[in-house]
């Protein structure tokens, strides 16, 4: 199980996030926690 917190502190590079699985993998990873920087 992922806690909301488990990604607290690190940083995600997502491509193609515009739409789609990119947008929804950008989403996700910021509701748990991470900076998010989008392309």
């Amino acid at each position: 199980m992922i806690m909301s917190n488990e990604l607290s502190g690190k940083t995600a590079l997502v491509t193609g996030s515009t739409s789609g699985i990119g947008k929804a993998a950008a989403v996700k990873l910021a509701a748990l926690g991470a900076h998010v920087v989008l392309t």
